[in-house]
């Protein structure tokens, strides 16, 4: 068998009524909307906007926050195509084993599980940020060496594993909670922009797109974006460092992506799942830049304070009391994050165990919760020790060059689908294809060449363990590969 084999899309769905893998289906359009908005607003907003604005875009972040959402548009839309065509758990991991066969299958799961497990780590460092702030504004010290940049974070060790209980718990319960802190979220954000405007002194926003500044955006070669070490671009402010910018605010959108993993819990995943993809990013898109427009109008970009950006914006108004509301409902609004892209990670995890690619015993379902018990814990417990002990700062880019590559290759998938399997019902068809999503996939690729040659030589790493598993063992293991449950005509070797 080859390593191109394909799993048919036949075969998806039949597994999502096998009783041992079976996910219980309860999620409506406003679970996934909600879902979405939950996750997507969250860092971008309360701890990654100030900080790029400080040091690589200015005012000019606002175009950033566009290129980007771009980017994420034209991605969401192949998601959309996919999502209703192939409702199944493990996004844009199923979406190509039923493609591009089973190789790239599991590069995009490996890329994802790197996106969500790494995504939830910054986010609760966020979260920890955030959270002794709010402390602080009401009085209260936390303990020394036990926060947020030191040795160990326990705030963010303590987040995550409260979030992994409940996750385990059950998809519906988690969601519930979800709503409730996603409504707080929003109103904190909204609160943000009106009354921030009060605030603003247009003096800020000159100039709008800093002039370029030579050297890198950090100590040596490393350190600078790829491209800019390959042509020599100037490595901050100016175009360069809004395109530069634009590959770190791209981590603010990731998460419309994550609606698409939970597509096998989904009571109509045909028309629910593009509407709540899309709608998603449309909404967070928008308040993205509003916030975006109104710190850089608050406060001089040069002397924006990277951490709880938006809370320290409003101190140095001399408004404490909004810094504590802001504070708060960033502790609120991040954990929504947090808990969505653990739900995503385990849901991919899930998606690849049960096709055999990683040990088949961790996919089994709980009967009494509905979820995959044993590989929530699991994932639950690498992410907390790495939000706890994983140095600040190092592990955004990653999680951003693990979803870009996963998109580009999404989005290349779906005119192959429409090729090899016309006869599919799409309730959602990608407009002008395959241009759109050849345009979305070169973005992708753009982008991935603004980030640094550190974050390359790392996600070679990965992706180098990644190939020693899966010829290590899912190549062996797979249940494509071996027949099961589905009579062999029903796979193609390509």
């Amino acid at each position: 068998m080859s390593i191109w084999r394909t799993k048919s899309v036949e075969h998806s769905m039949a597994d999502t009524e096998d009783p041992e893998f079976k996910l219980k289906k309860s999620l409506t359009a406003l679970d996934l909307t909600v879902f979405g908005i939950g996750v997507i607003i969250g860092a971008g907003i309360f701890t990654l906007t100030g900080r790029v604005a400080q040091a690589y875009a200015g005012p000019g972040v606002v175009f950033s926050f566009a290129i980007a959402a771009i980017c994420c548009g034209l991605a969401a839309l192949c998601y959309a195509e996919f999502a209703s065509t192939v409702p199944v758990s493990g996004s844009a991991y199923t979406f190509s084993y039923a493609t591009l066969g089973e190789m790239i299958a599991w590069i995009i799961g490996w890329d994802l599980i790197l996106e969500l497990m790494l995504g939830a780590s910054v986010v609760a460092q966020g979260w920890s940020s955030y959270f002794e702030t709010f402390l602080g504004e009401i009085g209260i010290t936390w303990p020394a060496h036990l926060g947020y940049g030191d040795t160990f974070d326990l705030p963010a060790f303590l987040l995550v594993a409260v979030l992994t209980a409940l996750v385990a718990f059950g998809i519906k319960e988690s969601l519930r909670v979800n709503l409730v802190l996603v409504a707080l979220k929003l109103f904190i954000v909204l609160f943000v922009i009106v009354a921030g405007i009060q605030f603003i002194d247009t003096d800020n926003y000159q100039p709008f797109v800093p002039d370029s500044a030579p050297g890198t955006t950090g100590e040596g070669w490393l350190h600078t974006p790829l491209i800019q070490t390959v042509f020599g671009a100037p490595g901050v402010y100016g175009v360069a460092g809004i395109l530069f910018a634009a590959s770190l605010v791209f981590f603010a959108y990731i998460g419309f992506d994550v609606v698409a993993t939970t597509a096998e819990e989904a009571r109509n995943p045909q028309k629910d799942l593009p509407r709540g993809i899309i709608g998603s990013l449309v909404v967070c898109t928008i308040l993205y830049m509003a916030v975006a427009l109104v710190i850089t109008g608050m406060v001089k970009y040069d002397q924006i304070n990277p951490d709880a950006a938006l809370a320290n914006a409003f101190i140095a108004q001399g408004k404490d009391g909004y810094a504590t509301l802001i504070s708060a409902g960033a502790v609120a609004g991040l954990t929504t994050v947090v808990m969505t892209l653990l739900i995503g990670a385990v849901r991919v995890f899930f998606a690849m165990s049960r096709d055999g690619l990683m040990p088949t015993a961790l996919a089994h379902v709980n009967p009494r919760t509905g979820t995959p018990v044993r590989i929530t814990l699991a994932i639950g417990l690498v992410v907390a020790f790495v939000a706890s002990l994983t140095p600040i700062g190092k592990l955004e880019e990653m999680v951003n060059i693990g979803t870009l590559s996963a998109f580009a290759l999404v989005s290349i998938a779906v005119p192959i689908l429409r090729k090899n399997r016309p006869d599919l019902e799409r309730s959602f068809r990608v407009p002008f294809s395959p241009f759109l999503p050849w345009l979305s996939a070169a973005i992708c690729v753009f982008l991935m060449l603004n980030l640094t040659a550190e974050t390359w030589l790392r996600f070679l790493v990965w992706m180098a363990l990644g190939f020693a598993i899966y010829f290590g063992y899912g190549y062996r293991h797979s249940r494509v590969g071996r027949g099961e449950g589905i009579p062999a005509e029903d796979y193609s070797a390509r």
